[in-house]
């Protein structure tokens, strides 16, 4: 009796430990290097292969570099996000990529989330936002009615959050904006100067 009371011991002592030895899912670092200062993200190539594999391309040709950050949507104090990349440019932008919903990737989109900004799933090519705040309203909802794929969360900013904050106080045109993007384009945008791989 003792001899299997020790060894169910030794086996709820050894249960923790084998669960710590499991690898992380493999990321990758981008630093955006902005008007207002550095941003850095971790981007989960495992887990959102196709959309961190698409930013990675972005940043990797440069088609990231002279873009603006240039919508800010606040949606309460502390809650929002923000907007950048490519806006359509066709000189930067490449062939849209197969949309990745959190339902697949098992991300969700909280303080702090890269995501991409899309119409219709399966159409993102080159802009992004950066969410400020827990936003779950943006994952995807397989419950909802119509358009229910949310968004393609592919990474967390590690760095810069304040300079996230600086972007989304930036003022805002009244005027500027189609649908319901009017009242939140940036008046002055903020520029990104480089997206890069860290390593």
């Amino acid at each position: 009796m003792l001899r299997i009371l020790v060894l169910l011991l030794s086996c709820l002592c050894l249960a923790p430990a084998a669960a710590q030895d499991a690898p992380a899912p493999a990321t990758a670092q981008v630093a955006i290097e902005t008007g207002e200062g550095r941003i850095v993200l971790v981007l989960e190539t495992e887990r959102a292969p196709v959309t961190a594999a698409n930013f990675l391309r972005y940043a990797d040709e440069k088609r990231f570099d002279g873009t603006d950050f240039y919508r800010a949507m606040a949606v309460a104090p502390g809650l929002g996000l923000i907007q950048g990349g490519t806006r359509g440019d066709p000189a930067r932008v490449r062939t849209p990529i197969v949309h990745e919903p959190t339902s697949q990737t098992g991300l969700s989109h909280g303080d702090g989330t890269i995501s991409m900004a899309r119409y219709d799933p399966g159409s993102a090519t080159g802009d992004f936002f950066i969410t400020v705040g827990a936003m779950e309203s943006l994952d995807a909802n397989p419950a909802a009615a119509g358009d229910n794929a949310g968004f393609a969360a592919f990474g967390h900013v590690v760095e810069g959050m304040d300079v996230v904050h600086r972007i989304l106080a930036a003022p805002t045109s009244e005027t500027e904006g189609e649908a319901v993007m009017r009242g939140q384009m940036i008046a002055a945008p903020i520029r990104i100067i480089t997206v890069r791989r860290l390593p």
